[in-house]
C-alpha cells in the first residue's frame, strides 16, 4: 500500500478556498481586428504578482443568447438540425439565438421556439447561465427549459429551413454517442434539464440516464 501523502488540493497554487484572488490589472486595450460579426480586442494586464501578459480576446457585444430544451411532452426533447459553419458539416443541436433588444430572456427564447421549430411555450423556466471559452471571450448563453407547447411559427432568419426531430429522453445516451451531437452547450443543457426533471419527478423512465 502507498502511504506517501496525498496532495491537498484545496491549496494547490498557494490559495486555499475562500481566499480571495486579485485580478489583473488592465494596462491598456485596442482593437486589433473587426469583421461583421466578430472584434478582436488586445489586453496588456499587470497580476498582481508583478507578471505581466498580452491577451487577445472577442470583445462581448449585444444582450446575450438563449438555447432552449423545448419539451413537446415529458418524454420528448425537440433538436435541430442545422449547417455549422465551424466543422462545416449538419449538425444536431438545440434551438438558440441572440437576445434582441428589448427582449428578456425569457421572450427570446419563445421567440426563436417560435422561428426555429415552430412551436411557442406557456411554461419557460431560465436553468441557468453558460459561458463559451472563458479565456478568449465573455459570450453568456442561458440555458432555458421550455414546457406546455403549441404550435406558432415566426419567420426567421436562417438560410434554409431547418429540420425539426423528436427525440426521446431515454434514448440520449445513444444521441450523445453519434458523431453530428457535440456541441457542448447543448449536451450541458441537456444535463441540466434532465436535473431539474428528476428533481420535479417529471421523468417516466427513472433509469433512462
Amino acid at each position: 500500500m502507498d502511504d506517501a501523502p496525498r496532495p491537498d488540493h484545496s491549496t494547490i497554487g498557494h490559495y486555499a478556498d475562500g481566499d480571495a484572488l486579485t485580478p489583473p490589472r488592465i494596462d491598456s486595450r485596442r482593437e486589433v481586428a473587426r469583421s461583421r460579426l466578430f472584434t478582436v480586442e488586445a489586453l496588456e494586464l499587470t497580476f498582481s504578482n508583478g507578471a505581466t501578459r498580452s491577451f487577445e480576446r472577442l470583445k462581448s457585444g449585444g444582450h446575450g443568447a438563449v438555447m432552449i430544451v423545448a419539451m413537446p411532452d415529458p418524454d420528448h426533447v425537440l433538436l435541430i438540425r442545422e449547417y455549422a459553419a465551424g466543422p462545416e458539416q449538419y449538425v444536431l443541436t438545440l434551438p438558440k439565438g441572440l437576445i434582441d433588444p428589448g427582449e428578456d430572456p425569457v421572450t427570446a427564447a419563445n421567440r426563436e421556439l417560435m422561428e426555429e421549430c415552430g412551436f411557442g411555450a406557456h411554461d419557460i423556466e431560465p436553468l441557468a447561465e453558460l459561458s463559451l471559452a472563458p479565456n478568449y471571450m465573455d459570450h453568456r448563453m442561458n440555458v432555458m427549459l421550455a414546457r406546455d407547447l403549441y404550435e406558432k411559427r415566426l419567420p426567421g432568419d436562417e438560410p434554409e429551413p431547418l429540420v425539426v426531430e423528436r427525440h426521446r429522453l431515454d434514448e440520449l445516451p445513444a444521441l450523445l454517442a453519434r458523431e453530428d451531437f457535440h456541441e457542448a452547450r447543448a449536451i450541458a443543457a441537456l444535463f441540466m434539464a434532465r436535473e431539474r426533471l428528476l428533481a420535479g419527478e417529471e421523468l417516466h423512465s427513472p433509469d433512462w440516464w
